[in-house]
């Protein structure tokens, strides 16, 4: 079978090599889509992986093609989404639901190898099943959807707030439509990027705002209108954004902190106090998964497809094969992706 490893930092390479063997907990599976993941980017290009060479993608779908001796809860023929992460549930913080927070988790596609190969084994838990009428390109946005969805549960739900989404990238783009799909009164996309402003419109967005300008908040006609009952959902992970949210946010917002920083936050003292002086409650999410596990962010995102209330189309930017899916992702450099770029290993779409 071919994969692309990421061989030594800064370098991918497409290989040969054998199909791997099931264990007795685990399942084969033939990858149809994987799509590279933001933070794929520094693993690739900033020495950012646990080890070389690796195979990534943990972002991907495909039909299972054959089952450990003691798995059960599966079977050969259907089609499934990975789920990336596989805790240890002996954990104490797994006994309460919380999956991600416990030490001793491994993660497909990053410490295991992932969807970036024509077959890919993974434990049985790792198995969510896709719906009747959801298919595998679908089924490969399963994960990234799930990012936006857990800090609003998080939050107890956006219905009749005023959502507002720091970043139109991929997982904001995601959340937003989520967002409307929950019940949101209004939803706000901030970026700097009128390309991303104008999908985000098309997307759903009531309101767009450009926050390229220092001033851009008190030109925004709508701040007043949305100041209250606020769920902010910073995506873009970088120091500034996180300090755009505070500005933005009016009182008692709830602001999560769902976008990795790379870079230190450093907040003045006057930056710190809007903290205080709007009673603002902060909170961070980490990945997409709650009890039971995987998750109602899991089983919300099925319905979301199901129901037609999910646009990928508008969000992919490349659909393609692995040679020109290592070209493309090579030519980022490092940079960011301008949208999703999909591996299809050549299975019907």
């Amino acid at each position: 079978m071919k994969q692309v490893i990421v061989k030594e930092n800064n370098l991918l390479e497409i290989t040969e090599t054998s199909i791997p063997a099931c264990g007795p907990e685990d399942v084969l599976v033939k990858v149809h889509y994987s799509g590279l993941c933001g933070s794929d980017i520094p693993r690739i290009f900033h020495d950012g992986a646990h080890y070389y060479p690796v195979t990534l993608g943990h972002e991907f779908a495909g039909e299972i093609m054959a089952v450990g001796s003691l798995v059960t809860k599966v079977r050969p023929g259907q089609m499934i989404c990975c789920i990336p992460l596989v805790p240890d549930f002996s954990m104490p913080e797994c006994e309460r639901g919380f999956y991600s927070l416990g030490k001793g988790y491994t993660f497909v596609g990053s410490r295991l190898p992932g969807g970036n190969a024509e077959y890919v084994v993974m434990p049985e838990s790792s198995c969510y099943l896709l719906p009747a009428g959801v298919n595998a390109k679908q089924g490969a946005f399963f994960e990234p959807v799930t990012v936006g969805i857990h800090p609003i549960l998080l939050a107890g739900g956006c219905e009749n707030k005023n959502v507002v989404i720091i970043g139109a990238g991929t997982i904001g783009l995601l959340a937003l439509q989520s967002a409307k799909a929950m019940g949101a009164k209004t939803v706000t996309a901030i970026d700097i990027n009128e390309e991303k402003l104008a999908l985000a419109m098309t997307l759903g967005a009531d309101y767009v705002a450009n926050a390229s300008d220092e001033d851009f908040i008190s030109r925004f006609p709508h701040h007043q209108e949305i100041r209250f009952d606020q769920l902010i959902l910073e995506t873009a992970g970088a120091p500034q954004t996180v300090k755009t949210a505070l500005a933005f946010a009016g009182p008692r917002a709830q602001l999560a902190l769902v976008g990795t920083l790379h870079r230190d936050l450093l907040l003045g003292f006057q930056e710190y106090e809007q903290i205080l002086r709007k009673e603002l409650v902060l909170y961070g999410s980490w990945m997409n998964y709650s009890a039971p596990f995987p998750g109602k962010e899991w089983s919300i995102t099925a319905d979301l497809f199901i129901n037609n209330q999910m646009n990928i189309d508008a969000i992919i930017s490349s659909d393609t094969g692995v040679e020109e899916y290592v070209r493309q992702v090579m030519a980022l450099a490092g940079g960011p992706a301008n949208g999703k770029i999909l591996l299809h290993w050549g299975e019907g779409k």
